[in-house]
């Protein structure tokens, strides 16, 4: 089973569009879009375990410039 997440991003002041840009590029990232409210941007990933997950947000998400802050929400199915 794939597990899915929303990823909550912080970015810095100017950087949301840019850093939703970025993102969408990256594998394993569904959508990437840019808001208003305490986010900037919210994004959907998926991936084969929630070890991938993990590797993906630190290793590809957060890397990435522009970036202030994540919060990872996984999903569930009750």
């Amino acid at each position: 089973m794939v597990v899915q997440a929303y990823i909550l991003i912080q970015t810095d002041v100017g950087k949301a569009a840019e850093v939703a840009s970025a993102i969408a590029q990256v594998k394993g990232v569904t959508l990437a879009e840019d808001v208003t409210g305490p986010y900037d941007v919210i994004v959907r990933a998926e991936a084969r375990n929630v070890d991938e997950l993990g590797k993906l947000v630190v290793s590809k998400v957060q890397n990435l410039d522009g970036i202030t802050r994540t919060l990872t929400c996984p999903v569930v199915h009750i």
